[in-house]
């Protein structure tokens, strides 16, 4: 039992010693992202990424097979009765932008994007989902939790206590 606990003891002790070379300063800062909504759809020919940045639909058109821009297609898109959309302008190849009169409401808007290019044309459907993502619940200790941790402190406390009983029985 003694070789046990020395070994113990020293692998902890061993743990805590400092090595070189690391900052245990502040940690660094968190990483935020904001993730903008966001969707997409593939047909044989023609593969489309839709993202919503502020006040503009951006459109990206890549070929389905080769996955090269699509430039100079007359890119259009429609939308239900609360996102009334239009004729796309091209902002570098493969890249299109609709300026949007007013801004998306919160909900899942079907939008329907059609693509004509000089050797081909096509029609494609997806769902673009503006709705908030719910926030992180705040982490609450229930009352499960709370139990939990009571128990394991007891448990350890009750160890403790009797491997201390069991010592002062051996010297005597």
């Amino acid at each position: 039992m003694k070789p046990f606990l020395a070994t113990a003891l020293l692998t902890v002790a061993f743990s805590a010693f400092g090595h070189g070379g690391e900052d245990h300063g502040a940690p660094p800062a968190a990483l935020i992202q904001s993730v903008a909504p966001r969707a997409s759809a593939a047909s044989d020919d023609f593969e489309i990424v839709a993202v919503l940045e502020d006040r503009k639909l951006v459109v990206y058109v890549d070929r389905f097979a080769s996955n090269e821009p699509v430039a100079g297609a007359r890119v259009e898109a429609e939308g239900d009765a609360s996102a009334v959309l239009g004729l796309a302008g091209e902002t570098s190849p493969g890249t299109y932008v609709i300026h949007l009169a007013a801004d998306f409401p919160a909900a899942r808007h079907p939008l329907t994007i059609s693509i004509e290019t000089s050797d081909n044309a096509d029609l494609l459907s997806l769902l673009l989902d503006t709705s908030q993502p719910e926030d992180a619940a705040a982490h609450s200790h229930d009352w499960s939790e709370w139990t939990v941790w009571i128990l394991a402190t007891v448990l350890l406390l009750a160890g403790a206590g009797l491997l201390l009983l069991r010592r002062r029985r051996q010297r005597r």
